[in-house]
């Protein structure tokens, strides 16, 4: 009796749908042309601490490309798609996580909704299980419409913006809302992407002086997305407003429903190990 359970055990394992399951996650930065995202965007703490989620840490991607471009060219999509194509070749993922932060999410939607484009994008289409969106640009930004129109935010927004860019153009909130209408699946009342789509929304900037807080990821940054706050709605992460950051998939969480000593995620603070992000994502994966 005891070695027919343990067949049975052994049967169910053998054929359980994940039991031969091949994880790995991509990290896909924002805006701007990247050329060492580890070091110039995540940092190698947040990268590190993530992956060690997956059953198998080294199955791990990060992304370079330029996302500069609109969401569909060739130095934006096609280079994604060229990269994590190979990373899904090489590593035979057939779980695929993709962690994006702000308007990677685009980028990733675009691949996602249309599987024609490209015949590379059916391919990482099957094999991605997941997107865990940070603070994505999905309904765009006041702020790109203020930079395309005016010089007003150069000053506070350089270190942010590339000025006149096409993924700066693309953010504007009513070339968005037409891309969700049109190109773009994941929004209401268009069809659902293949694949989850969970979002975790910054809500708010601390910059107080005295707050050590305020220093995680840079307080020069916290002091110039508090100031940009003031042409966003009371929600925002200093970038994007709390809607146009769920416009797109579901909601995870907002920030201080998870977040440690419920502080809130600025734009910068929400790629960055900060307040217990990066172990959230670990342990969700």
């Amino acid at each position: 009796m005891k070695t027919y359970y343990t067949l049975i055990l052994l049967g169910m394992y053998i054929f359980s749908p994940s039991s031969h399951a091949t994880s790995g996650i991509a990290f896909i930065h924002g805006t701007g042309n990247q050329t060492d995202a580890t070091s110039d965007y995540w940092t190698s703490e947040f990268i590190n601490s993530v992956r060690q989620g997956l059953p198998q840490p080294g199955n791990y991607q990060v992304i370079n490309c330029d996302f500069d471009q609109y969401m569909w060219d060739n130095a934006a999509a096609g280079c994604l798609a060229t990269q994590i194509h190979s990373f899904v070749q090489e590593k035979n993922i057939d779980e695929l996580i993709l962690l994006t932060h702000s308007n990677g999410g685009n980028v990733v939607r675009w691949i996602l909704s249309n599987p024609t484009w490209d015949s590379r994008y059916i391919d990482i289409i099957n094999a991605t299980s997941r997107v865990i969106a940070l603070a994505p640009s999905s309904g765009g930004t006041p702020l790109a419409d203020a930079v395309n129109q005016g010089s007003v935010f150069e000053t506070s927004l350089g270190w942010l913006l590339g000025y006149g860019s096409d993924a700066v153009k693309q953010q504007q909130v009513s070339w968005m809302s037409y891309y969700n209408s049109t190109w773009l699946n994941g929004t209401q009342n268009r069809p659902s992407l293949g694949s989850s789509f969970e979002v975790v929304i910054g809500s708010d900037v601390d910059s107080a002086i005295w707050d050590g807080d305020s220093y995680c990821a840079g307080y020069q940054y916290q002091v110039a997305l508090e100031t940009t706050q003031n042409w966003l709605d009371d929600c925002s992460d200093g970038f994007l407003e709390c809607s146009s950051q769920s416009a797109a998939g579901t909601v995870w969480f907002t920030d201080k429903q998870k977040i440690a000593g419920q502080e809130p995620l600025s734009h910068q603070q929400s790629r960055r190990a900060c307040f217990n992000l990066d172990s959230l994502i670990r342990n969700h994966i």
